[in-house]
């Protein structure tokens, strides 16, 4: 059995009945690592195979999660999860005192009943310092932990974007600390103001002073045109680098068109934000939603989905996965030809709603051994259970991998690095020549 596949390695639970709901079982939590492989590309010459571990930590729970957050709490030593459970979604918490090996049981997170706001997707989980937490839930308030996040005693309304526009936001605020004290200096957040694939999104950036509770005048991003989700990270050297979800070409790439198509660029500011390059296309469709972690030699890894791109199964299933690449100078190029492919599976169906199986949101944070934790939604074993409307897909999961970086072993290859945007050479792949 191929340890690169978790979908392959698990017992798909496909013979309960009715969907859960309510809270999540006292025993929610997985039974621990299992042995998985991470395949690194070597050019042309035979792809690395480094060992790792994995586990998908939903599986028991039979239910829809989706969209995880992953932060790591030093003072602690304790991961804590945001997930979003069921239709319509509510958000719950899970922790991890043995960096990922086995999670409490989940807890729903409170919302503000005053605002009427029972149920909302949770985006951003942010750590900031000393047991303060932030988050915000389904694009219109914020939540803020004193105490790492078992409970949460504020809340806010986001601030409207210009013409009153609500900024939709989806990725963790960067953060910035004083290198003495590690106490959280200031805060930045990314937000759009129109529905995903418009034709013409605007994305703002603004800032925050006092860790959330008032921000800066939004400032639109015009080097950041055709994106809509922009993630921003700070490299060692200082820059601000933007992993930035464009808009999906004009391509006929397959049917029904998704969103799934929409491709990845950096941006960076050497300026603290005031100008932004623009931008560097890394995938022209297919790939997105992007965490990075700074490593300690100041290289950057970033992790994303594959939701487009791989090619189908001989057998005519669609492929779904994780990759990561590393930037050796700070964002402003990337090492196409040895990515890394931290997990792949196929669809369960090969009709219009074979996109069910995909994955969504990686969530990277680097550990103190130097190992990488990267968690993210996969729908391997979603099926039609709850009937065939396309944004019921039920149920999804989870997964896990702990993994680390190599450098050992590499060929100077650049051909996907140096081909054209729009080539099948840098965009189309077959993860299955990579085992």
């Amino acid at each position: 059995m191929n340890a690169n596949r978790i979908g392959r390695q698990l017992i798909l639970l496909l013979a309960c009945g009715l969907l859960a709901t309510g809270t999540l079982p006292a025993t929610a939590w997985a039974s621990g690592w299992q042995d998985h492989e991470v395949v690194q590309l070597n050019g042309s010459a035979k792809p690395i195979s480094l060992p790792a571990e994995s586990q998908i930590i939903t599986e028991s729970w039979n239910r829809i999660v989706r969209g995880p957050y992953l932060v790591f709490m030093p003072e602690k030593e304790r991961l804590l999860m945001m997930v979003s459970c069921d239709v319509p979604l509510v958000p719950f918490l899970l922790e991890s005192d043995d960096f990922g090996k086995t999670w409490s049981s989940p807890r729903r997170m409170p919302l503000d009943e005053e605002e009427g706001r029972k149920t909302g997707f949770g985006v951003s989980l942010t750590y900031l310092d000393h047991g303060r937490v932030l988050c915000s839930v389904e694009y219109g308030r914020r939540y803020f932990s004193e105490d790492y996040g078992r409970t949460w005693s504020d809340s806010l309304p986001t601030p409207p974007g210009p013409d009153n526009q609500t900024l939709f936001q989806w990725d963790p605020y960067l953060v910035d600390r004083d290198p003495q004290t590690g106490q959280v200096t200031r805060i930045w957040e990314t937000g759009y103001d129109v529905a995903l694939g418009h034709h013409e999104p605007r994305v703002f950036i603004r800032s925050s002073g006092d860790a959330g509770h008032t921000w800066t005048k939004p400032v639109q991003v015009h080097a950041w045109k055709d994106t809509n989700e922009v993630a921003l990270f700070r490299a060692q050297n200082g820059d601000i680098v933007a992993g930035c979800r464009t808009r999906a070409p004009n391509l006929d790439l397959s049917r029904p068109w998704t969103d799934h198509h929409a491709g990845l660029g950096i941006s960076i500011s050497p300026d603290n934000g005031e100008t932004w390059s623009e931008l560097n296309i890394l995938y022209n469709w297919g790939r997105h939603h992007p965490s990075i972690v700074v490593l300690p030699d100041g290289h950057l890894v970033m992790t994303y989905v594959v939701r487009k791109g791989y090619v189908k199964t001989k057998d005519g299933y669609p492929q779904y996965g994780i990759e990561a690449v590393i930037s050796r100078d700070h964002g402003k190029t990337w090492d196409l030809d040895h990515k890394f492919i931290l997990s792949s599976w196929k669809a369960n169906r090969k009709d219009d709603f074979s996109w069910w199986a995909a994955c969504q949101s990686t969530s990277s944070v680097l550990l103190p051994d130097g190992s990488i934790l990267t968690s993210f939604g996969t729908g391997f074993r979603t099926h039609d259970q709850v009937g065939t409307d396309p944004t019921k897909p039920f149920p999804r999961d989870i997964g896990l991998v702990k993994w680390r970086v190599n450098e050992k072993g590499l060929n100077d290859e650049t051909t996907i690095a140096d081909a054209p945007l729009d080539s099948d050479l840098r965009n189309v792949f077959d993860p299955n020549l990579a085992e």
